[in-house]
């Protein structure tokens, strides 16, 4: 699909590199039609890596889309330089007058901190409440869909007794809903959190519908009925080697931890690990852009409701 990126981001070259069509500034405004205007909250601390994660789950259908990159005033970033912050990020006092088709809130290593307790966690707080006038859909990230879910419908997160780690095979509960339209199944999809929610928690909520978990990762995928919002426990978006990168990380820091499940082949992390779960990925972005964003917001995005 035509995603457009300023030429000079990183991701840019990355994408380029894959064979995914990306389209400059400067032949989109050529174009005809209005694209789809995609906020993306980027609270991880890699920020090119991930950028360059989402952008490649947003290049597969043929519509055109604007991305505007978001990240928050209230912390300051220790891995991305100012200049890359300066040049491609806006901060959300800069869009709150803007509407948007669809935003996505990623994940942040912040899980071991009670949500009162991280620093951008009121800026947080105002963009979920804005999101709901002046977003028509948004999916909330692994820690991001922790902090949606008790921003939004008061499920609190738990903290788990160690890490879930690697990549788990999920059921696809509702076959027939649109977002895991095409679904096998069973799939595959990575984990690496510290936190989760109670079955039971996200069940007493008549809005809420569960849409994929795993026997051994818990819930992945919740929906709320309206479309307007969905939940992944996941990070679908990882590259193949990504779990591997932070595994290798926690090593070096003396942290000792646990090699990720059924991630390395024979489970031994000197192999070099193989993605199963990219087009699971690509097809779940797919289907919520299809469905939900091009298919439901209205033309004028003053008329969103």
């Amino acid at each position: 699909m035509p995603i457009k990126i300023p030429m000079s981001l990183p991701a840019a070259e990355a994408l380029i590199k894959e064979n995914i069509f990306v389209m400059d500034e400067a032949r989109a405004v050529t174009q005809d039609i209005r694209p789809l205007k995609i906020a993306i909250m980027n609270l991880m601390p890699t920020k090119i890596v991930t950028e360059t994660q989402f952008l490649r789950l947003l290049s597969n259908t043929p519509l055109q889309i604007d991305i505007t990159l978001l990240n928050t005033a209230s912390h300051q970033s220790k891995n991305t330089s100012e200049e890359h912050l300066a040049t491609f990020y806006k901060t959300f006092d800069e869009v709150k007058n803007e509407k948007f088709d669809g935003l996505i809130i990623t994940g942040a290593p912040v899980e071991l901190l009670d949500f009162k307790d991280v620093d951008y966690w009121d800026e947080l707080c105002e963009l979920v409440a804005w999101a709901k006038k002046n977003v028509y859909s948004t999916m909330y990230v692994c820690w991001g869909a922790y902090a949606g879910l008790y921003i939004n419908h008061g499920i609190e997160k738990r903290a788990l007794d160690k890490k879930v780690s690697g990549v788990f095979r999920h059921k696809t509960l509702v076959p027939e809903y649109p977002l895991v339209r095409g679904f096998n199944k069973e799939f595959s999809a990575p984990h690496s959190r510290y936190s989760g929610v109670d079955r039971e928690d996200v069940e007493k909520v008549d809005d809420l519908l569960i849409l994929a978990e795993s026997d051994e990762a818990g819930i992945y995928l919740v929906a709320n009925k309206n479309g307007r919002e969905f939940f992944v426990t996941g990070h679908c978006e990882y590259d193949f080697d990504t779990l591997r990168n932070e595994y290798e990380r926690d090593v070096a820091k003396g942290i000792n931890p646990e090699v990720p499940k059924h991630y390395f082949p024979d489970d031994d992390p000197t192999k070099t690990p193989v993605s199963t779960w990219r087009a699971h990925a690509h097809l779940m972005y797919a289907n919520w852009l299809n469905y939900y964003v091009y298919q439901n917001t209205p033309y004028d995005l003053n008329e969103m409701l």
